[in-house]
């Protein structure tokens, strides 16, 4: 609705109207009788228009996360007097000559395609993709998967071999590696707890750290190991398989990913059925280089593809000539 489309929660009229909304909240009765059931249910007519559940539904996405923790009676009344307020606003500015009707009109029809994209990425996008599809996803993510090699470790490091040498030979004669860390460490973000890393796996550090971190036993202090940092020396505290994760716990980033692989796939199709003139030269130029490198990587994947089937082939080929001179032999 036109009230709806010119309220803005960054605009200093919605600061006004969410100030006299809170004003008359604070005198909200605690116990308000419950909201009508269904979206169309009219609230409240301002002028003639009907308030319903769906336009205090709307003003809760625009302005919620503005009006902060609110009883829900209260939170309710300051959404339905912000969207009576919008109308009586947008009545008012009705009744005036707008100079600017063509900004006007421009923002209108702004706003009808956002609420037209937002309507069908809920019903052609949101609803495509459900818990089971989410659930599928991740068993068949999940198989043959092995927990992950976690290690906890500390490290010192230094500029040269020579320093690593000298503090690995204060740790022989019984120095405590957590102080020596604090004492010697160049690692500003690990000197201050000892050099304590925490834990880790497989391909979170520089190969040279991990090689010697995982090959460590428990409580062993590893020779000094050089990185593009400097010199290393790793103590290994403990070790452990990190568990699988269930799907509990990654249910709702499986789900935003396969909504956003849904719509991404949507929105290519209806590109590709759609006649597009970028009239702007530099956003053009930028759309032919784009399209231009993912031909390219497109062409490079069908390359790989091929070749890939080739030495399938090759090696079917050879598999099968190996066969067919074993039985000869016998």
């Amino acid at each position: 609705m036109f009230a709806k489309i010119m309220m803005s929660k960054s605009s200093p009229f919605a600061i006004l109207v969410i100030s006299a909304s809170l004003a008359i909240a604070a005198l909200a009765p605690v116990h308000a009788e419950d909201a009508a059931a269904g979206a169309n249910s009219v609230i409240a007519v301002v002028n003639g228009h009907q308030i319903t559940e769906r336009d205090v539904a709307l003003a809760e996405t625009e302005i919620g996360k503005d009006i902060g923790q609110l009883a829900p009676e209260t939170r309710r009344r300051v959404l339905v007097e912000y969207v009576i307020e919008t109308q009586l606003m947008a009545d008012a500015l009705d009744k005036e000559k707008v100079e600017n009707a063509s900004n006007l009109d421009s923002a209108l029809a702004y706003f009808q395609r956002r609420a037209k994209r937002e309507t069908f990425f809920e019903n052609k996008v949101k609803s495509a993709i459900g818990e089971d599809a989410a659930k599928t996803f991740f068993d068949d993510r999940i198989k043959g998967m092995k927990p992950e090699e976690e290690v906890k470790a500390r490290h010192i490091l230094v500029e040269t071999e020579e320093e690593a040498r000298d503090i690995a030979e204060k740790l022989n004669r019984g120095g405590n590696f957590d102080e020596l860390a604090k004492e010697f460490s160049k690692d500003p973000g690990t000197k201050g707890n000892g050099g304590l890393l925490g834990f880790f796996s497989r391909g979170q550090m520089v190969p040279q750290f991990e090689e010697a971190a995982f090959s460590l036993k428990t409580n062993e202090v590893s020779e000094p190991v050089q990185s593009r940092f400097g010199w290393h020396l790793i103590l290994v505290e403990e070790k452990r398989e990190k568990p699988l994760p269930k799907f509990d716990e990654v249910k709702d980033q499986i789900l935003n990913g396969m909504i956003h692989q849904k719509a991404q796939a949507i929105a290519e199709g209806l590109r590709t059925a759609a006649k597009i003139d970028y009239l702007d030269e530099s956003i053009k130029q930028q759309v032919a280089e784009e399209q231009k490198r993912a031909a390219a990587q497109q062409a490079e994947v069908m390359k790989q593809i091929e070749e890939f089937k080739k030495a399938q082939d090759a090696e079917a080929a050879k598999a099968s000539t190996e066969g067919k001179n074993e039985t000869e032999k016998k």
